[in-house]
């Protein structure tokens, strides 16, 4: 028998449809927004089989919110439309439960589960020949709102299909479903079928605010075009107004400038007595989760970003301020860059749909009506990096790229993918997963937070780490910089070393303070992880951690320490000219404005400024032009120099000074990301001793008068060479040279290990026979590398192949250029006089 609620909704037309093909069949269906796609569904797949069997569903949601409501409702539906057998037609009452993170009411009983993606991951990488455990006890799989395109569900959906054990209905109001249709026929043997269902609930009125029809989405004057078509719907409306917006920065903003419609006396015109404004983003609390939820007393004008725009009805809700925007993440340059883009008309659809859910409705779209928008949302997969995609699918069994989905991946996502996997040791060479991977992918954070915490060497510095991986993980910021500076001044003291991650950790461990704007929901959250990550590692319960002040300094560097060696690139020092940048060799990051890292050379008490600093977290946002990416740090925590030299980064090189002459000790520069982080100096041995040995010679202090003179044969013969003339002779040398490096050569072949090993040699040892000795005066006269004229000196180059010579301008108080008649014969070529960037030819 049909399980519906009395009144009708357009999905219940295909009752009948979908109770025959689901036997036989997977199932895509599409039907419009507020069709009761995600409360019907779940209950007809629960009714019970031919043979009286109940059969379990599970029902994957994309948003925890909406998880939550559905699961609810849905629940409230099947307490009071119980199932009848038709075989023995008793009464068998469905038991609905959920599980998102931290909260699971979830049991062998429950007949229909409402998990969040990442559960059904995580369920579906159990122990596949346990038919109790993970998704092997669920007969149908539905994957709600298929449409956005996350990485998770396209996995999820990618696993499905391959392990073959359950029968898949794919569901949304805008999806390709002839091509996600193909896509499942061959799933386990069984084709694919669509159904659709006509019709809206109730008709939704559209009017365009841009009066160019061209006009695309733009953030430009924002505030007050949201202002004006609120202002409208409010005159238009009594039920609640729900405002599309990319995000919490345009929500608050947005808010603001429209406080004046409820302040003061209610216009008379527009009739805006009793209005409330709220805001609706994944940082708010449950309890307003659910008074959002809530049939309001009054008229609502809500703020919200596309977390209301799928599987959440939000009651009272007739009309729709749609701004075409969103944050979207993508790809850029090999890295995931979140910038604000303008959504795609399948969503602009989603988002009409919202205003007729429960009644007839408005829509104002802030651009124009004809604005070329893309017609659907690139897939996640395509957008983002694919580190946790691919240890998830590892965890199940197999590698990312064996897996067939919708849509193809990036090749050089799925390379940047396994070599960090690699580096972090979570899979082998055959990508499949380690026991450290495995210890990995459980915990609720990114993978990256999970190594960290998997490699502290210590309880104290694995505490660290969780807390401050927790801190991090939740979506919203814990605190807001004071401007204040008195504030500025109290949050200097109370944590002096300007360390985001410490001031972070302090607030999660319950430091009480009155300087710092704090959310209070985000450190609930971050508590509330903090203590369940402790608990699956049998850690010390958050209440008990230590409290951490000055004396907190070695256990500080000690953590740091540990950090840097287990993900090197972590690391950045500043660069020489521009201290507001930083980098590590692969990548810079610039000091975001969140983060109390000082840009300035001096800290708030004017001692000298860090020049180096652990970046635990960083976002791309697009830079200027189409290729440029600008990563901007926000969690930083200041290091000295001598931890990058203590975890064994950088490269040693010689130093290019003269000090140290006569006593064969050579200073010695650690380098990293291109700047000096330590000198030492020490005895010279190796091959620092033969770099010493020659830049000494070249530099006269050594066997005075030979450097000088292999400087000048050498000068010669790349010139006697360039010219071709070598061919000619019977020389030992056939290739133009380097200085440096011949002589290098030079010393290894004559056996120098040290400078005690000179006194054995003689400077003849080590010319090179080059230039016949009989011709080299009339060289050096006609192919000077040099020329000294009244007032001016030149260096000379010569370019065979063209025919040309070059001047190159190095001294002198000369005006004008060299003349022709003043320079040496050189026939048949062509001659010019190049200083700074002025190039002219001399005839």
């Amino acid at each position: 028998m049909s399980i519906s609620p009395n009144i009708k909704l357009p999905i219940d037309s295909l009752y009948q449809e979908f109770k025959s093909a689901i036997k036989d069949h997977h199932l895509v269906v599409e039907s419009d927004t507020g069709s009761g796609k995600s409360t019907r569904l779940p209950l007809w797949c629960a009714e019970p089989d031919e043979n009286g069997k109940k059969q379990r569903v599970l029902v994957v949601e994309p948003r925890r919110v909406a998880c939550l409501a559905l699961a609810s409702y849905v629940g409230e539906l099947a307490e009071s439309y119980s199932v009848a057998s038709r075989l023995s037609k008793s009464i068998l009452p469905i038991n609905v439960g959920h599980a998102i993170r931290f909260d699971s009411s979830v049991d062998e009983h429950t007949d229909i589960a409402f998990v969040t993606p990442g559960v059904a991951l995580r369920w579906l990488s159990m122990d596949s020949d346990d038919e109790k455990a993970g998704l092997a006890c669920f007969d149908t799989v539905i994957i709600d709102e298929f449409h956005e395109r996350r990485w998770d569900t396209d996995l999820l959906l990618a696993l499905l299909k391959k392990c073959g054990k359950h029968r898949l209905i794919i569901t949304s109001a805008t999806i390709d479903g002839a091509r996600l249709n193909s896509y499942l026929s061959d799933y386990n043997r069984f084709n694919s079928k669509r159904l659709l269902a006509q019709g809206k609930m109730f008709h939704v009125e559209l009017t365009y605010q841009s009066t160019n029809s061209q006009q695309l989405p733009e953030a430009f004057n924002l505030e007050q075009k949201v202002k004006a078509a609120v202002t409208y719907l409010l005159s238009q409306t009594s039920g609640d107004v729900l405002v599309f917006l990319p995000g919490k920065r345009e929500i608050l903003s947005c808010m603001q400038a429209c406080q004046s419609l409820i302040q003061g006396k209610p216009s008379a015109d527009v009739g805006m007595a009793n209005i409330d404004l709220v805001a609706l983003h994944g940082a708010i609390s449950p309890i307003e989760q659910q008074a959002l939820l809530a049939t309001a007393l009054i008229q609502r004008v809500i703020f919200s970003t596309n977390i209301a725009e799928t599987s959440l009805t939000i009651p009272g809700v007739s009309a729709v301020v749609d701004s075409g925007l969103e944050r979207r993440t993508h790809q850029r340059n090999g890295r995931t860059v979140l910038s604000l883009a303008r959504i795609s008309k399948a969503s602009s659809e989603q988002r009409k749909g919202r205003a007729g859910r429960t009644q007839a409705g408005l829509c104002v779209r802030l651009w124009g009506e004809h604005a070329p928008l893309e017609a659907i949302s690139p897939p996640e997969f395509q957008r983002e990096e694919l580190v946790e995609p691919m240890l998830a699918a590892a965890c199940s069994g197999v590698r990312l790229d064996e897996l067939e989905f919708v849509d193809t991946i990036n090749p050089k996502s799925l390379v940047i993918a396994e070599s960090r996997l690699l580096a972090m040791g979570a899979i082998d060479q055959l990508g499949k997963v380690t026991a450290h991977g495995r210890k990995l992918f459980p915990l609720p954070i990114d993978t990256q937070f999970a190594h960290l915490i998997s490699a502290m060497p210590d309880d104290e510095c694995t505490e660290l780490m969780v807390d401050l991986a927790a801190a991090i993980s939740v979506p919203q910021r814990l605190y807001q910089q004071p401007c204040a500076e008195y504030d500025v001044k109290s949050l200097h003291d109370w944590e002096p070393l300007g360390c985001d991650a410490f001031t972070l950790i302090k607030l999660v461990r319950g430091s009480a303070v009155d300087f710092l704007n704090i959310e209070h929901n985000a450190i609930k959250e971050a508590r509330k992880l903090a203590c369940h990550i402790r608990q699956a590692l049998g850690l010390p319960k958050l209440n008990r951690a230590v409290m951490l002040d000055r004396k907190s300094e070695a256990l500080r560097n000690r953590w740091l320490l540990a950090v840097i060696k287990a993900l090197p690139e972590l690391a950045f020092v500043r660069r020489i000219k521009r201290v507001q940048a930083l980098g590590n060799g692969f990548s810079e990051v610039q000091i975001g404005r969140d983060s109390r890292f000082t840009p300035e050379l001096r800290d708030l008490s004017g001692k000298e400024a860090a020049i180096a600093a652990v970046v635990f977290d960083q976002h791309s946002i697009a830079g200027k032009g189409v290729k440029q990416t600008l990563n901007l740090g926000s969690v930083m925590a200041p290091i000295s120099t001598q931890l990058i030299c203590q975890a064994g980064l950088g490269e040693d090189r010689l130093a290019q000074t003269k000090e140290l002459s006569g006593t064969h000790k050579v200073l010695i520069e650690r380098v990293y990301a291109g700047r000096v982080i330590d000198l030492r100096v020490e005895k010279a041995t190796g091959e620092q001793a033969i770099d010493a040995i020659v830049r000494s010679i070249i530099q006269g202090r050594e066997l005075p008068g030979i450097g000088e003179r292999l400087a000048a044969d050498v000068a010669a013969w790349n010139i006697w060479y360039a010219l071709g003339k070598s061919r000619e002779f019977d020389c030992k040398v056939n290739q133009p040279l380097v200085l440096d490096v011949y002589l290098k050569d030079k010393l290894v072949e004559l056996g120098v290990e040290g400078f005690e090993d000179l006194c054995m040699l003689e400077a003849e040892d080590l010319l090179f026979d080059g230039i016949p000795d009989w011709q080299r005066e009339e060289f050096d006269q006609l192919y000077p590398a040099l020329v000294q004229l009244p007032e001016l000196k030149l260096q000379v180059t010569y370019e065979p192949k063209r025919k040309r010579v070059m001047l190159d301008y190095i001294n002198g108080g000369r005006k004008q250029g060299p003349k022709r008649w003043e320079l040496p014969r050189w026939v048949g070529w062509k001659i010019q006089y190049r200083k700074a960037s002025r190039i002219v030819d001399v005839k």
